[in-house]
């Protein structure tokens, strides 16, 4: 079974002969208590093209020292030097368990060998005075050596010191100002993984390169359109390379944004870490939403596929979500009530409603990570950004293309409020404020999209977008709050029980979805066509 733990560590460049300050004078350090040499042996483990290296993951197996094992290293902030830390036992393979936490990265390719690294460590622990752990300290002499068929070795010696659980952050300050003044430096490489491929890698600097892209087939006509589409490419690339940068090469950047993520929260949602699985729904959402906005810039024909099996993943995504949202409005409903209109087991039956709902959804969400499906989407996704089916205004200015877009989402959000504004109260109404609740959603991410390009106009834009959303939102919630309550309901009165406690909460919903339509018109008038007119401009 894996372990994991948060690991805050830094490391520091030092001399083959450097010894350590005495650490004893770093306010809050009792004493340095040493815990003598240990000699490490790890191998660490990748694709031939080093995907996990790419997105600054490890994974390694390791003898020797208290810890020995698999380990896998997650990101959490490099910056500030946070990872996750997930442990397995010792064994031949890499376990499943981690495999499946890597699969997003590694997809089909296998996993070997890559480097070894050979460290002889000399430990150390800072303790307060009573005895209480701080930090660890470790000065490692470390032998690297490439395993693949390009072969290289390196030798360095570094110093890590690594917070210990519940510490004082600050400590790693107080502690670093101690080792500079001795002529310890931050090491660049975020790991020793990283050094050693990097002070190992072959002469002509082929180890690590990414896939190659798929080749163009099909004749004469595909090669003609392949030409054009490299045309358009090379002069994004060339606006990017001027510094001036096209509106292509902006949404290209935007949309690797959210494919990174995508990838990057596949492990939190498999660890069911909170709130992984609605920011990675949101990733594809936003992805999605993007191939929509911009279909002046891609080529729809290549994109509203792509599209399609976003929409697929984000509902996949959706069932555990929507399910715990709901659940959450539901009992809180319950918990405003008084007691004497708790009429029946009221709280029992929502527990009951809720398990039932909620059981085998976490293995769905894993199965459909580990599917075929999903694996060829994120295949896919790479394909496509590495040969980016761009359109000729791609090389355009931000300035004029990105607002446009906008402009067009807002129109589209517009025709469908007032269509919504415009029925009679009552369901074909509620049907529309849940288009119009989509397009609005839809025109806050172009708002977003463009705020690294335009600044101001477009946070202002995407501000106003997200106030509407907000309300449609809340109105959808109430809707669906409300059909779950008359089936509650109904469950209860088939079940010999009191059902006047769910037709009072049926009848709050109700009030709360008319309260949210009155509000809409006030919030809309905020994001009149003027005012996105003076924001974006015509």
């Amino acid at each position: 079974m894996a372990e994991t733990k948060r690991e805050i560590e830094r490391k520091y460049d030092i001399g083959a002969d450097a010894t350590l300050p005495d650490l004893t004078g770093v306010a809050g350090v009792a004493d340095v208590v040493d815990r003598g040499v240990v000699e490490l042996d790890a191998v660490y483990w990748d694709t031939a093209d080093q995907r996990l290296a790419a997105g600054s993951v490890t994974l390694r197996r390791r003898t020797g020292g208290a810890d020995e094992g698999w380990h896998l290293k997650l990101p959490v902030s490099l910056a500030d030097g946070v990872r996750d830390e997930i442990h397995a036992p010792l064994s031949d393979a890499v376990p499943r368990d981690l495999a499946g936490l890597v699969r997003s990265r590694v997809r089909g390719a296998d996993l070997l060998p890559v480097v070894r690294l050979l460290s002889t460590r000399t430990l150390s622990h800072l303790v307060d005075a009573d005895g209480t752990l701080l930090a660890e300290v470790a000065v490692d002499r470390v032998l690297a050596e490439r395993l693949t068929a390009d072969t290289g070795t390196a030798e360095w010696t570094e110093a890590e010191v690594e917070l210990a659980d519940g510490a004082d952050p600050a400590l790693l300050d107080k502690v670093e100002k101690k080792l500079r003044k001795a002529g310890a430096r931050r090491s660049a490489s975020p790991s020793k993984l990283a050094r050693a491929l990097a002070e190992t890698a072959p002469p002509d600097g082929d180890a690590g390169r990414a896939r190659t892209e798929t080749p163009v087939g099909g004749g004469r006509k595909a090669a003609k359109k392949a030409g054009k589409k490299e045309a358009v490419a090379e002069a994004v690339r060339e606006a990017a390379a001027e510094g001036s940068g096209s509106t292509g090469d902006h949404v290209l950047g935007y949309l690797r944004a959210q494919c990174d993520a995508i990838v990057s929260l596949d492990p939190a949602v498999r660890r069911d870490l909170p709130d992984a699985v609605h920011q990675m729904r949101v990733a594809t959402r936003r992805l999605r939403s993007a191939f929509k906005s911009y279909r002046k810039i891609l080529d729809r024909t290549v994109t509203d596929p792509v599209g399609d099996e976003l929409k697929w993943l984000a509902g996949e995504l959706g069932v555990a979500r929507d399910q715990e949202v709901l659940a959450a409005r539901l009992a809180d409903r319950v918990d405003a009530l008084p007691a004497t209109l708790l009429l029946g087991p009221v709280r029992g039956r929502l527990r009951v409603w809720d398990v039932a709902r909620r059981t085998g959804a976490r293995g769905r969400t894993v199965a459909v990570l580990e599917s075929k499906r999903y694996l060829a989407l994120l295949e896919t996704l790479d394909t496509l950004l590495a040969a980016p089916p761009l359109r000729p205004a791609a090389t355009k200015k931000p300035a004029k293309a990105l607002p446009k877009a906008a402009r067009k989402d807002y129109a589209r959000l517009a025709a469908r409020i007032e269509h919504a504004l415009a029925l009679p109260p009552g369901h074909e109404r509620d049907l529309a404020l849940h288009a119009a609740r989509k397009a609005a959603k839809r025109a806050r991410y172009a708002g977003e999209s463009a705020v690294p390009a335009l600044g101001k106009p477009a946070r202002r834009f995407a501000e106003r977008m997200k106030a509407v959303q907000g309300v449609l939102g809340d109105h959808q919630d109430s809707v669906v709050a409300r059909e779950e309550m008359r089936a509650l309901a109904i469950q209860a009165h088939m079940a010999g029980e009191s059902a006047f406690t769910w037709g009072l909460l049926y009848g709050q919903e109700e009030a709360a979805g008319a309260d949210r339509q009155r509000e809409l018109p006030p919030v809309w008038a905020k994001a009149s066509r003027r005012k996105v007119r003076a924001a974006l401009g015509e």
